[in-house]
């Protein structure tokens, strides 16, 4: 990767989640911080590579839901993390050409990626910010945001593999509540959350550890811990079901301990 094409604010020298996990789905937009920690992890979590696709997966089968059966045209996508294939304009797009999407990120070189490779259909309409999730009031504000969005219709809140990394619920669980209550009645929310749920506490210990020693803040939650983001929502069907398993399509599936992430889909009574 050329150095001088990188945003002067981009800190290369530490881990960001972002970048570690396009390594994990065989990306090129990372950095040698990103591969060792990302090395690191997996070989106490040697599923780590399939936890990060079957994430992935699910994002895909929760947009076209989205569109194609729940009816929404406007997407806000929370940490969407690089480009890859299927982001979540395309998946919606080419079910509703005129759905308008907003990306968020706090790593600039997401965002540069994201306004170079994520165009918009004619129809539709796609824009990016900078922006963090402990901080709802600044992505709800943003210019980016409302110039896309309207917000008297219904909006698909995804916050995908993001909340694992709010650690502390004082903040975590407002943020979502703020973002929920500014989208109407008939949105949606999307949450994928990792959990240790489906491994032995030496597990979940050694990942910490990892976690720890790379500098990355990470919190497991359970599965109780997760339906807390959901409270006074309506669940969709299966409900709260290990990432793999939510509506399944016959596509790519693994056991739970494989892919520790909990998935749910949400309709704003």
């Amino acid at each position: 990767m050329d150095d001088h094409t990188l945003p002067d604010t981009l800190d290369t020298g530490t881990a960001h989640v972002a970048r570690v996990y396009d390594y994990w789905l065989g990306g090129k937009d990372n950095f040698a911080a990103d591969r060792r920690y990302g090395d690191d992890l997996e070989k106490r979590v040697p599923a780590i590579r399939t936890t990060a696709r079957m994430n992935r997966l699910f994002l895909g089968r929760a947009v076209r839901y989205l569109a194609a059966e729940a009816g929404i045209r406007q997407f806000l996508d929370v940490g969407t993390g690089l480009p890859t294939a299927n982001n979540t304009h395309q998946v919606a797009q080419a079910i509703a050409p005129e759905s308008r999407v907003v990306y968020t990120d706090n790593d600039p070189m997401v965002l540069a990626h994201a306004r170079a490779l994520l165009s918009s259909s004619p129809a539709g309409k796609t824009a990016y910010l900078d922006a963090d999730l402990r901080e709802p009031g600044a992505i709800l504000g943003a210019k980016e945001l409302t110039a896309t969005l309207d917000l008297s219709q219904p909006v698909a809140v995804l916050v995908i593999a993001v909340l694992h990394l709010v650690t502390d619920d004082a903040v975590a669980f407002p943020a979502i509540e703020a973002l929920v209550e500014a989208v109407p009645s008939g949105s949606y929310l999307v949450i994928s959350h990792a959990t240790g749920d489906f491994w032995p506490p030496e597990r979940v210990d050694a990942a910490n550890a990892t976690n720890r020693a790379h500098n990355v803040d990470f919190r497991f939650r359970s599965h109780a811990e997760v339906s807390r983001f959901f409270t006074g929502l309506r669940l969709v069907e299966p409900g709260i079901v290990p990432v793999a398993e939510w509506r399944t399509d016959g596509g790519p599936a693994a056991a739970p301990a494989e892919s520790n992430l909990w998935a749910g889909v949400a309709r704003l009574p």
